[in-house]
């Protein structure tokens, strides 16, 4: 009999109740609802700081591009230039990057342009992550000639 009686007690303490259940998930759900945007806003931001540093890597190579043949690369010619030697170019002295041209953070490719804002200096933009030209936030544009 005391045993039966041990047993019951033992039942009822190992189990986990309704409310308790509802408590712990109500709990992670602030949680959630409290961090969450803060995680998405952290990833957007490093998604545009990446962006940045990318395109001053390709303005560096640019430059060493420049020093070798005299000319920056033509809007037709691209940044594919960096890493593949055209066949008019003569004193292309590259790769000027260690690996192929990358997209963008958000997968696209980087638009190039020469001459660009400044008649005697290139543009290289990514459209942020709308795609689109112009935004603000994180869909505006992001381009070599505003980093200054």
């Amino acid at each position: 009999m005391k045993q039966e009686i041990r047993n019951r007690r033992r039942s009822r303490q190992a189990g986990v109740t309704l409310i308790e259940m509802l408590v712990v998930v109500t709990i992670i759900a602030l949680f959630a609802s409290i961090v969450g945007p803060r995680l998405f806003k952290a990833a957007d931001s490093a998604k545009v700081t990446s962006a940045r540093t990318q395109i001053n890597s390709f303005n560096q190579a640019l430059l060493l591009y420049k020093n070798s043949t005299g000319n920056f690369p033509t809007t037709q010619q691209g940044l594919k230039v960096l890493r593949f030697r055209p066949a008019d170019v003569p004193n292309w002295d590259g790769p000027y990057l260690q690996s192929d041209v990358p997209l963008d953070p958000w997968g696209r490719e980087f638009i190039y342009k020469f001459p660009g804002v400044f008649p005697d200096e290139p543009d290289i933009v990514s459209l942020g992550a709308d795609g689109q030209p112009g935004g603000t936030g994180i869909n505006a544009d992001i381009s070599s000639s505003s980093a200054r």
